[in-house]
């Protein structure tokens, strides 16, 4: 009633109707009116101070992305050991089974503590050839927050361990050029010091921010390197050739027989390879989303080619395809897709793969005898020779429908630079696996002549010929039959060195 009331005088219902007008924006068409009261407001707004804008929501973790972040992870940690560490051993003399399995092991252990001391600041902090190493030293700052340079959906600690996996495989597959007669204390310095001196800083250069070759990151050379054909595979590969030439040929080689003792070994180290290899490309996607898809499918096809391709040439020039033939396409197929394995389409990536299986496999079988060094379980021929092949296949098959970014990303003087297949990407692409190749040779030469010097490279003859199982570890990979019997003790060691284990006679 007091409302009826108020509102049946004309004059309230004017005003009252006249100040809704003057807070409502008017159309168009009416026109303005003027009046005191909205003049006062428009005072008093003019006075408040300007509000600041509304800072940029968080970067927010995506649970999806990081649980197959951490799954991808573990399969790349899974490649080095039980996946590498059975394909390189299956392929030695059973006397170097054990030592050669070490070598990736204990790798996994060495390059894990270098990562968090000054790796991982090395590899990703800022910079054009390298990262500060005291930006993440110890880690520090890398938590749970993700880092929007490089992974926008998954806590930084996540991408961190990510990235460990990597430098843990690259210097364990140099192992394969001179496994069965390097001393141990030479492969643990030699390793500190091309991690320190060659890895951190060319993965610094693939896929730091503002490195050399990145592309999407503000490096002045746009190489496509998508899971690591240069950064890994090309250095790795490199390296191994020249640590087989500084090294020497193991005693008898070529005139005496040096057959793989146990290729069901080797056969399953490589299967776990493949496995391990989708965490490996499908994973730098840095996501859950198509394009890990895509890497995915075209890691498995260019494999599958490769294995056919590698098998049927010796088919053809055999007469038999061999299971060794086989494994060692499929790894060289799967080498070689790794740079190129999230920007090309799945035919792209079959052909990349038969190329990968014939080329690989002409290296291993005539190069190698050609030029007459012993690259024991031919790293080079698969890694070096496989890598430098993929990364310049990727400057031709490189596709932007199917990775949309590389079109538009990387800029000159303002102007985009479409970096899709073509001369001008093969160009890119043969750059900067030249600088890798040349900046590999080098520095890892120096570096086995620094490692000589200090502890010296190579084993006796008398320890290469016992087996560096029993010469340098102490162990043996099988047990033999010494006419006792293994009985527990708490004190003491075996004939094969482990401790808790003694030997007693039989009669004992």
């Amino acid at each position: 009633m007091l409302l009826t009331r108020k509102f049946s005088q004309p004059w309230l219902l004017a005003l009252l109707l006249s100040s809704l007008f003057a807070a409502t924006p008017l159309r168009a068409e009416e026109p303005k009116k003027e009046s005191a009261a909205p003049a006062a407001e428009a005072k008093k707004e003019e006075a408040k101070p300007a509000e600041p804008a509304p800072a940029a929501a968080p970067a927010k973790v995506d649970t999806g992305d990081n649980a197959w972040m951490l799954v991808s992870s573990a399969l790349v940690l899974m490649m080095t050991a039980p996946g590498l560490a059975l394909f390189y051993c299956g392929l030695v003399r059973k006397k170097n089974v054990l030592s050669t399995m070490m070598h990736s092991v204990f790798l996994m252990g060495l390059m894990s503590v270098l990562w968090v001391f000054y790796g991982y600041s090395v590899a990703f902090g800022d910079g054009k050839f390298f990262g500060s190493p005291m930006q993440f030293f110890m880690l520090k700052g890398v938590g749970g927050e993700p880092n929007a340079t490089y992974a926008a959906t998954i806590p930084h600690q996540t991408f961190m361990l990510f990235q460990l996996m990597f430098a843990i495989i690259t210097p364990a597959l140099i192992s394969g050029a001179y496994a069965e007669r390097v001393k141990f204390s030479a492969m643990v310095l030699f390793t500190t010091l091309w991690a320190t001196f060659l890895y951190f800083p060319l993965a610094h250069m693939v896929w730091g921010n503002g490195g050399l070759f990145n592309w999407a990151l503000g490096g002045s050379i746009p190489a496509l390197d998508f899971a690591g054909g240069t950064v890994v595979h090309i250095s790795a590969g490199i390296s191994a050739l020249v640590f087989a030439l500084v090294l020497g040929k193991r005693k008898g080689y070529p005139k005496m027989p040096m057959q793989p003792h146990n290729l069901v070994l080797s056969v399953t180290g490589a299967a776990l390879l493949w496995v391990g290899w989708f965490g490996f490309n499908a994973g730098s996607a840095l996501n859950a989303g198509s394009l890990a898809s895509s890497a995915f499918a075209a890691t498995h096809f260019a494999s599958a080619a490769a294995a056919l391709a590698w098998a049927g040439m010796e088919w053809i020039q055999r007469g038999k395809p061999s299971a060794l033939g086989t494994i060692s396409g499929l790894v060289a197929g799967l080498v070689a897709i790794t740079p190129a394995s999230g920007f090309v389409t799945i035919p792209s990536a079959l052909l990349i793969g038969l190329a990968a299986g014939v080329v690989c496999y002409l290296s291993v079988t005539k190069l190698k005898i050609a030029l007459g060094y012993d690259d024991s379980l031919d790293a080079f021929g698969v890694h070096g020779v496989g890598g430098t092949l993929g990364a310049l296949l990727t400057g031709i098959f490189a596709d932007a429908a199917v990775n949309p970014a590389i079109k538009d990303t990387f800029k000159v003087n303002g102007v985009a630079v479409d970096l899709s297949g073509g001369g001008g990407q093969f160009v890119n692409q043969a750059m900067a696996a030249g600088i890798t190749i040349v900046g590999s040779v080098i520095g890892t030469f120096i570096i086995l002549k620094v490692v000589d010097a200090v502890v010296g490279l190579r084993v006796t003859e008398e320890e290469e010929l016992q087996g560096l199982d029993v010469s340098l570890h102490g162990e043996e990979g099988y047990a033999e039959d010494h006419g006792g019997t293994f009985i527990p003790s708490s004190h003491g060691a075996s004939l094969s060195g482990a401790a808790g284990m003694s030997v007693q006679p039989a009669d004992a």
